[in-house]
């Protein structure tokens, strides 16, 4: 989470539809470099046991089931949570299924071999990443591209599903994405969509989303089970950035994790951002 001002991250802060001049235009292609290079140090950074970036899921009803892990997946079970709490909104078996913003691939990978789709693609603009979730998930008909979000390298009405987990605040358009997410479904697919940010963006979002032409079938607030995830995550990545972190990069990345008292998770726990999930479907 790399956002700090409304100057630099102006779309972040609900700026979404002001009519877009030289400067702002100037200040989105510096948020889009910027995003680009922190992703590409991570991976540089990252060992090859980091494959989720999310926040993570934990659910706050006592009475929930457990969701049944194999055990080589246990140690990534909050950011599993939160795939399968976005993912399985719908029933994907026998689907084609996209996520825009595979990132480390896990998440992909989780919902390849999880929720019985026929094939799964993961899109993203950092190469290296691309290069590492290859290298590292090898399971049949899963596969990643590099590409960009807001200009999709796929035909029209490409595939069932579109996931979306935490990756919609870097874009420099909104409107853009999902305008190609619209285009790469087919007719009765849905995007599976879930990001996190300030009320001003939130709203500003939800005003996309209302016009972006895609019903809403759910709308759910879910900040409260994603605080919960951070809470009980947060020493075991607090040690992790410790161990892997050059000393003058750790603030930058305890922040971007999430971890108890930084901003990202007094943010988070105070209700100035909010976490939202939705599933909405193609007409």
């Amino acid at each position: 989470m790399l956002y700090k001002d409304k100057r630099t991250y102006p779309r972040i802060y609900g700026l979404g539809n002001r009519p877009l001049g030289l400067g702002l235009r100037a200040r989105l292609a510096l948020q889009k470099f910027n995003t680009k290079v922190w992703y590409q140090s991570l991976s540089l950074l990252a060992q090859d046991d980091l494959t989720f970036l999310n926040y993570g899921y934990a659910t706050t009803d006592s009475g929930a089931a457990t969701l049944r892990l194999e055990a080589v997946d246990e140690a990534n079970r909050y950011p599993i949570q939160l795939y399968h709490r976005v993912a399985s909104a719908v029933d994907l078996r026998g689907k084609d299924v996209l996520e825009v913003g595979s990132g480390r691939g896990g998440g992909a990978a989780f919902v390849k071999r999880y929720l019985h789709l026929r094939s799964m693609t993961g899109v993203d603009f950092c190469g290296k990443a691309v290069a590492f979730c290859r290298r590292c998930h090898a399971h049949d008909k899963l596969s990643f591209i590099r590409g960009d979000a807001e200009n999709l390298p796929f035909p029209a009405e490409f595939f069932d599903a579109v996931v979306n987990l935490e990756s919609c605040h870097c874009y420099t358009s909104v409107d853009r994405f999902l305008a190609q997410v619209a285009r790469v479904l087919r007719r009765g697919g849905h995007l599976l969509f879930a990001d996190v940010g300030p009320k001003p963006y939130i709203d500003t979002l939800r005003e996309q989303i209302a016009q972006c032409g895609l019903s809403i079938e759910e709308e759910e607030d879910i900040t409260p089970a994603v605080v919960r995830a951070l809470e009980i995550t947060s020493e075991q990545n607090r040690k992790g950035i410790q161990e892997q972190v050059p000393l003058g990069l750790r603030s930058s990345f305890r922040n971007f994790a999430g971890i108890r008292d930084t901003p990202v998770f007094a943010a988070c726990g105070s209700g100035e951002w909010v976490y939202v999930r939705y599933v909405l479907k193609k007409p």
